[in-house]
């Protein structure tokens, strides 16, 4: 049987615009027929990865997703007296297994055309390649390196066996994501809002009556709701992609844990400060089917407190889902709202919880 821990968390956040869209809009979805403010899961995923919790517990096991590789294997080889032009060359040979490079004519004939999640292994293993090139006959095509040479299918890369990766040119390595992350949405109904703006030029004349006014003026968008996040790791999944090193699994899932809790967006982080920690966090633990509880937020949740209103209606949810299916994964929860019925703790004892083997 497959071991799943499942992470919910109810975060209340003010004005803000965590996540926009391509018109600089926080990002909606139309949920139980009203709007609804909503955070992508890759956005939260790469505010998770990039966070404090992930570099203090996972140092040396993350990945980089970059298309700069052959760039720095570039600097690396002039740095070590080797020809400009020898140096292109082998740099190019090497980044290519990760990827189709740009044009050698292109303005960046050094990079990746996609992003490329590498693991610590893999660019070490380039720049093996690289040390190799140095003392002997450089590279001066890819299909002189066999891929296996450098990529490998699993390997300590902790956010990569989270999160996954593909590699379009050689499928061979790619990696199924041990954790699925569900778009982060509000409980409620939200309305974006437009904050109209001036910026006034600190060395006009206040006196000069032809020179009045803002110097500058703008609208950007926000809103402010209680979001919703889930997501579920597969145990089993992550342990494999990890080659085995459960002790590497439990640190990874428990930095999810706290990074999940604790970590905020970085959308225009700078003109809102919203930095927010989660007034409930749910972990789960066991071999039963997982399962969301968005729908406890079908019907968009009214009154003047949203938060112990979301709160309780996600403990319904989960105790009718619990009736009608069966399945009951142990549980603790960190409840600001104090309405959680079962085990509670900090957020360090959930930590340890997701972790925790099977009694």
């Amino acid at each position: 049987m497959t071991t799943f821990v499942q992470i919910h968390t109810l975060a209340s956040y003010p004005a803000a615009n965590l996540n926009r869209d391509d018109s600089g809009r926080p990002k909606t979805v139309i949920m139980g027929g009203v709007p609804r403010l909503r955070v992508s899961s890759q956005s939260l995923k790469r505010a998770w990865r990039t966070s404090d919790a992930f570099q203090s517990a996972l140092n040396g096991h993350l990945g980089q997703r970059t298309k700069r590789l052959g760039e720095d294997l570039h600097a690396y080889l002039t740095d070590k007296g080797m020809a400009e032009e020898t140096a292109t060359t082998t740099a190019r040979a090497i980044a290519d297994v990760f990827g189709k490079l740009e044009d050698s004519k292109d303005a960046h004939p050094l990079q990746l055309r996609q992003l490329a999640f590498i693991s610590p292994q893999e660019r070490a293993a380039a720049f093996a390649l690289a040390d190799q090139a140095l003392t002997g006959e450089p590279f001066t095509d890819s299909n002189t390196i066999k891929n296996d040479t450098v990529l490998r299918r699993t390997d300590t890369a902790a956010d990569i066996a989270l999160f996954g990766r593909m590699l379009a040119d050689d499928p061979r390595y790619n990696r199924e994501a041990a954790a699925q992350v569900a778009h982060a949405m509000t409980t409620h109904r939200v309305v974006v809002e437009d904050d109209y703006y001036t910026a006034v030029d600190d060395l006009k004349d206040p006196h000069d009556a032809d020179d009045s006014g803002a110097a500058h003026v703008g609208v950007q968008e926000f809103g402010a709701g209680i979001f919703y996040v889930y997501a579920c790791i597969n145990y089993d999944l992550l342990v494999e992609n990890l080659e085995g090193h459960t002790g590497l699994a439990n640190d990874a899932i428990a930095a999810l844990v706290r990074a999940a809790a604790t970590v905020t967006p970085k959308g225009k982080l700078n003109s809102f400060a919203h930095h927010t920690l989660a007034s409930f966090v749910l972990v789960e633990r066991g071999e039963d089917m997982p399962r969301g509880l968005s729908s406890a937020f079908l019907k968009p949740i009214g009154g003047h407190d949203q938060m112990t209103a979301s709160v309780k209606s996600l403990i319904e949810t989960r105790v009718a889902l619990t009736e009608a299916y069966g399945n009951d994964p142990s549980a603790k929860a960190l409840d600001l709202t104090k309405q959680w019925p079962g085990a509670k703790g900090t957020i360090d004892d959930l930590a340890a919880f997701a972790v925790e083997a099977p009694a």
